[in-house]
């Protein structure tokens, strides 16, 4: 999780907070508190303390909307990674995306959901209780907070949760959820650049309209919703490819069967590209890895005698499949932290390397298979 500070947990799902996070704290604490202190008459510290009470609750809100969110995603069986707090707001990541456009609908609309019914209840507290003075105050701001979050929310641009529900409408009526995302998207950082106008004009004093806040959440939008439309302009190009297509095409594959003396002649000499081979056996099973510098462990004299078999090591971590889709392979690739992953058939007969490097290539050429399919 980078430099986040992990908090706690909820139904299964760890709650984290950016370094960010304590500066928006800070502020919101001192805003508050300022408020509180002009119109409470509380003495002391007090005004600071119940500010800083109000800056928890606020961000228990986000929090509250991000698990919206995720506990549908997880009615739909998309596992939730984590919740993450910071200077904005909060993301909950996901898995993967929903199947269907009418579930991706569900999982945007249940965070706004959740801020409007948290005001609505904050809202019958004030009316159908006899709280008065700063509580009256802190529960009137909160209510007010939960119908700003949720109403700035339901802006119809990525990131924001509007700009997934126009995602899943265009899904809906075109088909194609990369269309959605890239509209989406575009909206996104049109509000954005707008954001950014507004801002600018009013810390320029050109305008009373807007604040440096604006500004930033301009440059978060439009940061944010570019990266979305690129993503799915990604996505749109690998759909449909496997990871067999993507198999480096000069993959470092040796036979168990051949000496050392022609896997150093064959694959070593003059040929400094790979440092660990992937082995299979005569039938073409993957049966471990050979790194070339276990080569100085046998004496040369010895190499034609040996066979490559009795230095590969099994292979302990994961492959692929080779008919996994190359967007879930490319997930395997980052959540193991690895460049390459040996991919394999079904029925455990070695295919290849597969590459970050290989499929960037195949991105910049079109995304033109670079092995045939497999049989």
């Amino acid at each position: 999780m980078g430099n986040a500070i992990r908090v706690g947990s909820l139904f299964g799902i760890p709650f984290y907070v950016d370094p960010s996070w304590f500066l928006i704290l800070g502020l919101v604490t001192w805003t508050y508190g300022s408020i509180l202190d002009a119109s409470s008459g509380l003495p002391g510290v007090l005004p600071w303390l119940l500010g800083l009470v109000s800056a928890l609750l606020l961000f228990a809100s986000v929090l509250a909307h991000e698990l919206g969110h995720s506990l549908v995603a997880m009615r739909q069986g998309i596992g939730v990674r984590s919740i993450t707090l910071f200077i904005f707001g909060g993301l909950a990541s996901l898995e993967k995306e929903s199947d269907s456009p009418g579930n991706a609908f569900w999982v945007a609309i249940a965070g706004p959901a959740v801020s409007f019914l948290l005001c609505g209840l904050l809202l019958c507290a004030m009316l159908f209780t006899e709280v008065s003075g700063a509580l009256s105050q802190v529960i009137e701001l909160l209510a007010s907070i939960n119908f700003v979050l949720g109403t700035f929310n339901l802006i119809p641009g990525l990131p924001l949760d509007g700009g997934n529900i126009l995602k899943s409408l265009i899904w809906k009526i075109t088909g194609n959820p990369y269309s959605g995302i890239r509209i989406a998207s575009r909206v996104g950082q049109a509000i954005g650049w707008l954001g950014i106008a507004v801002g600018a004009l009013s810390v320029l004093r050109i305008t009373q309209f807007g604040s440096f806040w604006m500004l930033l959440i301009g440059l978060f939008l439009l940061q944010n919703a570019g990266r979305s439309a690129q993503s799915a302009t990604i996505q749109e190009r690998l759909d449909g490819l496997t990871a067999a297509d993507a198999v480096t095409s000069d993959s470092p594959v040796v036979s168990d069967r051949i000496s050392l003396r022609e896997f150093a002649n064959d694959f070593v000499i003059g040929k400094s590209k790979w440092r660990r081979f992937l082995v299979a056996d005569a039938e073409g099973f993957f049966v471990g890895t050979l790194n070339v510098d276990d080569l100085r462990g046998v004496p040369t004299s010895n190499w034609p005698s040996v066979p490559v078999r009795e230095l590969t090591q099994p292979y302990a971590e994961k492959t692929v499949r080779s008919d996994l889709p190359l967007l879930q392979a490319i997930v395997m690739l980052e959540e193991q932290s690895q460049t390459q992953l040996p991919v394999v058939r079904e029925n455990g007969i070695l295919v290849g390397l597969l590459e970050k490097a290989a499929i960037a290539q195949l991105l910049q050429h079109d995304v033109q298979p670079a092995f045939a399919s497999e049989a």
